[in-house]
């Protein structure tokens, strides 16, 4: 035997072994011109839930949703085959239950001596099982996304009406902060005209006890004024004495103003935290919403691609 014959039967014999590893863990099949399956292995069969004689015969739409085999795109797909070039991607069909199929799959256009395409052959592997735990794990993953994103807009929406409720109550609590200062103004105010009353009060006094003196001095011509004056020094007494009693009660309001504008200092230092508090809780809700706005569209596009 030659060399050239051993060289011959030994490619004959790879080409055997080649095809027959092919055949054992691809599935394969083989369309004509016509489109109609003229070849199918027992892979291919199984993972269409067919027998290889069921399918052959049968065109190639058959195993095609028809949002595909009616479409544009289904055209192109067939005219770029019997143009010469291959076609490679991942697919979608239909198996003999109606039920979807995922395809790993190369299409490879067949010539003859006279370069022309005679056939289509088509090799791939069987996705199915891949894909849907993907689908499962991306519909989860969009799920989850999807109440991440509802739950971040509703803090979102709770904090700016936390942080209205509390402008509200800064409002309220100023307007009772200015009233308190003009209330501590007017009682700065009343204890002046106080002071002031209390001056004339021991002025009148010392006036009235003058006259009393000087009507003393007069004897008996003096009697009447004396009488005027004694009254007007009683009056001046009564004065001091319930000045004594209106300042006590001021004393007292004075106190507990002071202690009111005590504890609404302490309000206005926890309001202004609470605000910054707010604030920050707000700003993380807005950060956390755009991160969930993020990943519900990455989860969306992922569901487009798969």
């Amino acid at each position: 035997m030659t060399l050239l014959a051993n060289k011959e039967k030994f490619d004959s014999e790879i080409n055997q072994q080649v095809f027959a590893a092919l055949e054992h863990n691809l599935a394969i099949i083989r369309f004509n011109r016509m489109q109609q399956v003229e070849y199918v292995n027992e892979n291919f069969a199984k993972t269409m839930h067919y027998t290889r004689n069921e399918m052959i015969g049968m065109n190639h739409k058959q195993f095609c949703y028809d949002h595909f085999s009616l479409s544009k795109a289904y055209q192109a797909f067939w005219e770029q085959l019997w143009s010469g070039q291959r076609f490679q991607n991942k697919i979608e069909r239909k198996d003999k239950k109606g039920n979807k199929v995922y395809l790993e799959a190369t299409y490879m256009p067949v010539f003859n001596k006279q370069q022309r395409v005679v056939a289509v052959l088509k090799v791939a592997t069987d996705l199915t099982k891949r894909q849907k735990l993907v689908e499962q794990v991306v519909n989860k993953l969009n799920d989850q996304s999807t109440e991440l994103y509802a739950r971040s807009k509703s803090g979102v929406e709770q904090s700016q009406f936390v942080a209205k409720k509390v402008d509200h109550v800064t409002s309220v609590y100023q307007e009772g902060q200015d009233t308190l200062t003009a209330l501590q103004a007017k009682t700065a105010s009343i204890e002046g005209i106080v002071k002031t009353i209390r001056n004339i009060a021991s002025q009148t006094n010392l006036l009235a006890l003058n006259a009393a003196i000087e009507a003393a001095r007069a004897g008996e011509y003096g009697r009447g004024f004396n009488v005027v004056a004694t009254e007007v020094r009683k009056l001046a007494n009564g004065v001091d004495a319930s000045i004594d009693e209106i300042k006590s009660e001021i004393g007292k309001i004075t106190m507990g103003i002071q202690a009111i504008a005590k504890s609404t200092s302490l309000v206005k230092d926890n309001m202004e935290e609470m605000q910054q508090e707010l604030s920050l809780a707000a700003n993380d809700f807005e950060d956390l919403f755009s991160v969930a706005e993020q990943v519900e569209q990455q989860a969306q596009e992922v569901a487009k691609i798969i």
